[in-house]
C-alpha cells in the first residue's frame, strides 16, 4: 500500500497569496492563478496523500540508494493521483460544478533549468518550477509550510504527493494555522545529511540543479 488517508485543505481562489506567487523571486510571472485555469474560480482544494510507514521506512537506509517502494510511490503513486484527479473532476462536473485540476490540464508545463515548452521570455536562465505549484497551493489551503528542502511539511510529514482542483463553487476555507512560510521547519539539518548529492545546506537551503541532475 502506497498511501495513508489524505489530508484535505480548502482555500479561497481570490486569496492575495495566490496573486503574490506571480512575483519575481516567489514563483514568477509565468505562474497561472486560479481564475486563469478556470474562469469564475471561487475555491482551491488541496490534497496531500502521505506515504505509508512501509514506504517511508524502506527508504531510510543508504541515502545514495532509492528504495523500490519509494520509486513506486513516486511513479505509480503519481499515476494513481492523476487518475484520481481525473475521476474527481468527472464526478464534480456531473454535479454541475466547474472544475480544473491544473496538474493534468494540457496547459500545465514544468520548467527545468530555465527550459520549458512555455517559451516565456520572462523565465530566467536556471529557473526551476511550473505554471502551477501544488506545494504553494497546499500552503495557501492550510496544509503546511516549507522546509529547507523546499518540500512542504504537513501534520503527516513531508513524504507523499500533492494534488489540487480549482472549482467555481464557494467553499468554506480552512484557517491557516501558521503565518510564516517556514514555520514548521526546525532547521534540524536532517534533510541536509540525508541528501545524497549535498544539494541542501542550512545556509542556502536547496539548490535545484544538483538535485535535478541526480
Amino acid at each position: 500500500r502506497i498511501y495513508d488517508e489524505p489530508l484535505i485543505g480548502v482555500g479561497v481562489a481570490a486569496d492575495p497569496l495566490l496573486s503574490a506567487f506571480k512575483r519575481d523571486g516567489v514563483i514568477g510571472p509565468w505562474y497561472m492563478g486560479p481564475d486563469e485555469w478556470l474562469p469564475g474560480a471561487q475555491a482551491v482544494v488541496s490534497l496531500f496523500f502521505p506515504f505509508t510507514d512501509e514506504v517511508r521506512k524502506s527508504n531510510a537506509g543508504d541515502p545514495g540508494e532509492t528504495s523500490a517502494e519509494w520509486l513506486h510511490g513516486r511513479i505509480e503513486g503519481q499515476a494513481f493521483l492523476s487518475g484520481m484527479l481525473s475521476d474527481l473532476c468527472r464526478w464534480l462536473r456531473g454535479q454541475g460544478v466547474g472544475v480544473c485540476a491544473p496538474s493534468i490540464d494540457p496547459r500545465f508545463a514544468s520548467i527545468g533549468n530555465g527550459k520549458s515548452r512555455l517559451n516565456d521570455p520572462r523565465i530566467p536562465a536556471g529557473a526551476f518550477g511550473s505554471n502551477w505549484s501544488e506545494r504553494h497551493a497546499a500552503f495557501v489551503c492550510g496544509l503546511g509550510t516549507f522546509g529547507l528542502s523546499r518540500g512542504l511539511i504537513t501534520k503527516k510529514g513531508i513524504a507523499g504527493r500533492f494534488g489540487s482542483v480549482i472549482v467555481d463553487c464557494a467553499l468554506e476555507p480552512d484557517v491557516r494555522p501558521y503565518t510564516d512560510i517556514y514555520e514548521y521547519c526546525t532547521r534540524c539539518g536532517a534533510c541536509v545529511s540525508r541528501c545524497p548529492v549535498h544539494a541542501i545546506s542550512l545556509e542556502e537551503g536547496k539548490k535545484h540543479l544538483p538535485c535535478s541532475s541526480y
